[in-house]
């Protein structure tokens, strides 16, 4: 039976070497390339055709999402200040659904299964806390590192802690997102294994079961996008209000 890990290789398909740095264009490469194209196409479609006062059944996909994470932003961010961090928002969400979708097609790539990916995202959104933190707080911002309440001899303490708590959130956030999907397809790729290799009056067993944990990643994928995009309201939020 072929690895179930063979999902998660990175296949060149297009070498290009520059300056010594390697650039070629791999399968997870065109995975986000579709993401992107998915996402973007989708809007661009639904502008295309004009904003209807009835709209048909893209644009009310795209306004129903829209409002579900315009709704999200104000809870955690507030609606004032959250207004301005919608449509980063609503990139990060919708992006990273479509590239968790597109690695459930047989064949495809789920870049999100690749911790540099998930990592690349979390690091990003942190230094993008912090530079919201500071602009708008200036140095007050290291205010964050000592709660509220905590008494005077309490401080050389709580800092290192708090420190390490920020540091511990893109770990987090990068993990989550990266062992729920590479765990599920993992699950799928062996029980697909066994309904192919297994003897063919057992075979429907894993094939059944392979049906049900598709659904249930389907479902894994909108969670996990929800809980990325979640966290990183939740983070803002923190930095703006102090908390």
């Amino acid at each position: 039976m072929e690895s179930p890990l063979h999902h998660f290789e990175v296949h060149t398909i297009i070498p290009i070497h520059i300056a010594g740095l390697d650039l070629s264009i791999n399968n997870a490469v065109v995975a986000m390339w579709v993401g992107l194209a998915i996402v973007a196409g989708s809007f661009m479609l639904a502008v295309s055709r004009g904003i209807s006062p009835i709209p048909g059944k893209l644009q009310s996909i795209l306004e129903i999402s829209l409002e579900f994470i315009r709704s999200m932003v104000y809870e955690f961010i507030g609606e004032d200040e959250g207004k301005k961090y919608v449509p980063f928002i609503a990139s990060l969400f919708l992006f990273i659904l479509a590239c968790n979708l597109i690695g459930l097609i047989p064949g495809s790539y789920t870049i999100t299964s690749q911790l540099a990916v998930t990592g690349a995202f979390a690091v990003g959104i942190f230094i993008l806390t912090l530079v919201i933190g500071f602009g708008k707080h200036g140095m007050h911002f290291l205010g964050i590192l000592v709660p509220p309440g905590v008494p005077k001899i309490m401080i050389p303490l709580m800092v290192p802690i708090e420190i390490i708590s920020m540091l511990a959130r893109p770990i987090s956030l990068a993990v989550r997102l990266f062992a729920n999907m590479t765990a599920g397809h993992t699950v799928l790729a062996v029980l697909f294994g066994l309904a192919m290799t297994g003897p063919l009056w057992l075979g429907w067993l894993p094939f059944g079961f392979t049906i049900v944990i598709n659904g249930l990643e389907i479902a894994i994928a909108f969670i996990q996008a929800y809980i990325f995009t979640t966290l990183t309201c939740v983070y803002i939020g923190d930095v703006i209000k102090l908390h």
